[in-house]
């Protein structure tokens, strides 16, 4: 499956990881710190954010396979730094699918770049799963829309220059058929605008590295040229079409940090000796690593897969469903056992596997839930 060219993209990734992630993740990660922007600008400058956007764009016109070779890489090293990618793509593919030849043109080349780095604001307080619930209001006044409500779980949302916003611009329509995609741009910073647009993080148990942040839009002004499309009304569908590329994106992100807690575990099962010999000698030990490379290479096969579909150019949202939810209750599993390996050094700090554990717990809620996603595979069976 994989070319010659898909191999030197893998080991490439693989080499900067190694060089300037690996060195450096423990001591972020048990001190609850930011990636260094250094390295983000390491990233965009290796062309990570462009990959799979065309390079009349100033993307690299590579094909879903390459992203997901990437991101798996990237992920092995340290989920955050997989993840930052995410937030690019999301907003560029939008962008690249459902925009105006002019937001094409102002935006494609900044995302691909790293010049812009962006961040998703979909969610609020009380709207996860229910998309068309959005409450956030965007009422138009002359050429400018104003902005008011509340999102939650907007991850990088401090460091990003625009938020793609979901938002309502039509409260009498059906709840579907009432939203817009804004662009809503800002100043990087933790302290964002305010009082118009403020943001506080919130503390989680892992997928250190990035914050995710409640943002609080108090008639915050966005040019109405920055409406995507530049028709209200279509937010919702231009949101779903999206989530394909999304979902497997985040199988891949699965994939790197299972395949990271395995390799740490086959590690530690060489060196550490109970009775007298390699604690890999013993069979329910051995059991343990067999089961967890098999579900490893299962999800990282079913992902593939989704990207050769998505590749095709026809919907694949069943095969996307399915490369997502299974990675992704695939890597609690897998992490889980894997950390038993490690007995009480598991449970500490000083190893990694802890960390493996709580960063993939996060698979199954975020880009659409375990739940949300049998239902869509099981409505396309169906059907």
């Amino acid at each position: 499956m994989l070319t010659d060219d898909h191999r030197m993209i893998q080991e490439a990734v693989r080499d900067f990881a190694r060089a300037e992630v690996e060195p450096i993740v423990a001591e972020l990660d048990n001190a609850g710190a930011e990636i260094p922007m250094p390295l983000v600008r390491k990233m965009a400058e290796l062309g990570y954010f462009g990959l799979i956007f065309p390079t009349e764009h100033g993307g690299s016109g590579l094909d879903t396979l390459s992203m997901a070779l990437v991101t798996e890489e990237l992920s092995r090293a340290w989920l955050s730094v997989g993840s930052v990618m995410t937030r690019m793509i999301i907003t560029a593919s939008l962008i690249e699918s459902c925009g105006t030849e002019e937001q094409k043109r102002k935006w494609l080349p900044k995302l691909c770049s790293g010049e812009v780095l962006a961040a998703a604001a979909f969610t609020e307080p009380d709207v996860g799963s229910d998309a068309a619930a959005v409450k956030t209001r965007a009422v138009r006044k002359g050429d400018r829309y104003v902005v008011t409500g509340e999102k939650a779980w907007c991850t990088f949302a401090n460091r990003a220059h625009v938020l793609c916003t979901l938002v309502r611009t039509d409260p009498d329509a059906p709840k579907h058929k009432g939203l817009s995609l804004l662009l809503v741009e800002k100043e990087p910073g933790d302290d964002f605008v305010p009082p118009k647009l403020s943001g506080s993080p919130i503390p989680t148990i892992g997928y250190k590295g990035m914050n995710s942040y409640n943002v609080a839009f108090d008639g915050y002004e966005v040019p109405a040229e920055n409406l995507l499309g530049g028709e209200e009304g279509k937010g919702f569908y231009q949101l779903m079409s999206t989530y394909e590329l999304a979902r497997i994106q985040t199988a891949a992100r699965a994939v790197g940090v299972a395949q990271a807690a395995l390799d740490a575990a086959l590690r530690y099962a060489k060196e550490r000796e109970q009775f007298g010999r390699p604690i890999g000698d013993f069979q329910a030990i051995r059991h343990k690593l067999a089961h967890a490379a098999t579900e490893i290479e299962a999800a990282r096969q079913l992902t593939r897969f989704a990207c050769l579909m998505k590749q095709t150019g026809k919907r694949c949202d069943l095969e996307a469903g399915m490369a997502k939810v299974f990675a992704a209750e695939m890597a609690e599993r897998v992490t889980s056992e894997c950390l038993q390996v490690f007995g009480g050094y598991g449970y500490s700090r000083e190893f990694p596997a802890q960390r493996y554990w709580r960063d993939a717990r996060v698979f199954r809620i975020f880009e659409g839930t375990s739940e949300i996603q049998y239902e869509v595979i099981a409505k396309r069976l169906l059907a």
